[in-house]
């Protein structure tokens, strides 16, 4: 791998990201969607109890400033158990596994999922890679998102991804004017069809909600958000980009991954989903 970024570096730019996105939640929605939230170990523990699809409760960042441990993630899985949270799901880079992460597994009722794929790269590398490659999406212009577009950019988000726009949406959109985030809209003939976002944090750009809506997709949009952020990133003097998305099983594709390869980022590992289920009888 060219671009050197520890694995430390790339786990606590999404955990920030995620903890900030859900944190920063209207009350309203938080009441909704039972969500709570905490940090442990020099991690980040989010619930979302009445998440309908099992996706936002999650336990990352773990292994940075301190080792994952069984009583770690003992903490964790009581921390679940007491917010009475179905299901959640630790994210942990490989390289931050613990020895006997088989039997903390075993102790718990943790199973392995399906992995993502942790991208890095240079803002340097992806806005060259950019300008050589002449990104001119096909009908789609790409601008910085306009507060007033917050609510749609919102629910454009969520049904992209192909989930619930109540609540969700108004999670979404109260990223857009707050401090650090940079969000941007994709058009098509005066409709907004795409989003994305990027967490700046010191020399570091988080992606983030990078989408488009289904009969917007193919023409480039998403490449096109890319770049336009890893611009944004590169004039407010950030070196690192960190993104995330599926990592690719035999006979699939995704997209979203080559779009990055695309433009430069790579894969600095893959890190299984480890999923918890509260017990039946707790539930």
């Amino acid at each position: 791998m060219t671009t050197a970024v520890q694995p430390s570096v790339a786990e606590q730019s999404e955990a920030e990201a995620l903890y900030r996105f859900q944190t920063e939640t209207p009350e309203a929605v938080r009441t909704a969607l039972g969500m709570t939230a905490t940090r442990l170990g020099g991690g980040v523990v989010l619930s979302m109890r009445d998440d309908i699809t099992r996706f936002w409760s999650k336990a990352l960042g773990f292994g940075v400033t301190a080792p994952v441990t069984a009583q770690l993630v003992e903490e964790v899985c009581d921390f679940y158990r007491a917010a009475r949270t179905p299901q959640a799901v630790f994210q942990i880079a490989p390289a931050f596994l613990p020895e006997d992460w088989p039997e903390i597994c075993a102790r718990e009722g943790i199973v392995q999922g399906a992995s993502w794929a942790k991208l890095v790269g240079t803002t340097e590398g992806a806005v060259a890679r950019a300008d050589a490659l002449d990104v001119l999406p096909d009908g789609i212009s790409v601008t910085p998102l306009e507060a007033q577009h917050a609510l749609e950019w919102g629910t454009v988000m969520m049904r992209a991804f192909g989930t619930p726009v109540e609540h969700y949406a108004e999670m979404g959109a109260a990223t857009v004017t707050r401090p650090g985030w940079h969000p941007y809209g994709a058009w098509l003939d005066g409709e907004l069809v795409g989003t994305g976002t990027m967490l700046v944090r010191g020399d570091t750009a988080q992606m983030f909600a990078g989408a488009v809506l289904p009969h917007a997709r193919g023409r480039g949009g998403q490449t096109a958000l890319l770049a336009a952020r890893a611009r944004t990133a590169q004039e407010l003097g950030c070196r690192v980009l960190v993104a995330e998305t599926g990592a690719e099983q035999p006979g699939t594709h995704n997209s979203s991954l080559h779009n990055m390869l695309r433009l430069g980022f790579e894969v600095a590992y893959e890190r299984p989903n480890w999923t918890w289920h509260l017990e039946p009888e707790a539930s």
